[in-house]
């Protein structure tokens, strides 16, 4: 009885420092391929919990088809209410419970899962630093994505062509007597030195920088 308890323990043990470990890697991996959003306590936090808690329900419910009936309900009840801003948080998010499935079925499928996550970060990575030096980059920037930008606003009397084919518009307005374009980077010297070369161009009405 003693050997089993131990067993348990060990491996309710392992599964808990196994999750722990995973959800602070995945952070550390977002984080590292500039995804901002997740240096929130709330969303590292809910990267952390969510494998805990799915790990927990899987365990509770395996083999208890009553239980099971009753936690489908109670989790239909209790859902995400806070907007998710981009198809790679709600696939995070999917990933944390994954995590906890995985942890709670057989660690090797959690080992593959962290494995498989890192080879597709790691060589999507590779590809953009390749393909940005060479002066197209494979991932446009986005305001959806979480990216901490910079951005630079200008009104202008007529359209510029300069800015038309700039790599770092995100948005162009036009009225009768104005056009507003809206570039953004997260190299923020870049924008101030275009900022200052832009004065040079006939039409400038205003600009607006932000860090």
């Amino acid at each position: 009885m003693n050997t089993l308890l131990f067993l348990v323990n060990n491996t309710v043990a392992m599964a808990f420092f196994s999750m722990l470990l995973s959800s602070l890697y995945l952070r550390i991996l977002l984080q590292i391929m500039g995804q901002s959003w997740i240096k929130t306590i709330a969303h590292t936090a809910t990267l952390v919990l969510l494998p805990l808690i799915v790990y927990v329900i899987t365990n509770l419910i395996s083999g208890n088809i009553a239980l099971s009936l009753g936690m489908v309900g109670a989790l239909s009840i209790v859902r995400f209410r806070n907007p998710v801003r981009s198809p790679l948080e709600l696939s995070v998010y999917f990933g944390a419970i994954t995590v906890g499935i995985a942890a709670a079925v057989d660690l090797k499928w959690l080992a593959f899962l962290v494995g498989s996550v890192s080879f597709v970060a790691i060589t999507l990575y590779v590809i953009n630093l390749i393909t940005s030096r060479m002066g197209n980059p494979f991932f446009i920037t986005s305001f959806a994505e979480g990216n901490s930008l910079s951005t630079l606003k200008v009104v202008s009397t007529q359209s510029l062509e300069e800015l038309n084919k700039s790599k770092l518009l995100i948005s162009k307005s036009s009225t009768e007597n104005e056009y507003v374009y809206v570039l953004a980077s997260s190299n923020f010297d870049s924008l101030k030195q275009l900022d200052v070369d832009l004065y040079k161009l006939v039409g400038i009405t205003s600009t607006e920088l932000h860090q």
